[in-house]
């Protein structure tokens, strides 16, 4: 699984809409900057097919140090919850019926024949 930046993204749709990069920039950055501004203020951003953005209230809690086994308290945080739409939920789908396919065959051509 690759890493892809927003510097990659950048180029890449500055390369298919013959923009300039310092124009896509801006736009790409003023965008996102827009969905933290209405996360902040608690809003619910919605973007048809594409997923849903919500910031949500976690509650405090009593968690764990897995090494030390110590009991630590968690304060109360607000964090943001994404829900994926339809078209990404399909495009995810197809992209690992694809991948399972591939990596059956795979070990399917790769497995030793059962004699007898």
């Amino acid at each position: 699984m690759a890493t892809i930046t927003k510097k990659d993204l950048i180029d890449r749709i500055a390369e298919r809409t013959d923009s300039k990069r310092v124009v896509v920039k801006r736009i790409v950055q003023s965008f996102l900057n827009e969905i933290i501004d209405e996360l902040g203020r608690g809003n619910r951003l919605e973007f048809r097919d594409f997923g849903v953005f919500e910031s949500k209230d976690r509650a405090a809690r009593v968690a764990q140090n897995p090494k030390t086994l110590e009991r630590v308290h968690v304060g109360r945080k607000r964090t943001v919850k994404f829900k994926v739409g339809r078209l990404m939920k399909a495009r995810l789908i197809e992209a690992t019926a694809s991948a399972g396919a591939s990596s059956h065959s795979a070990s399917t051509s790769a497995a030793p024949k059962n004699p007898g």
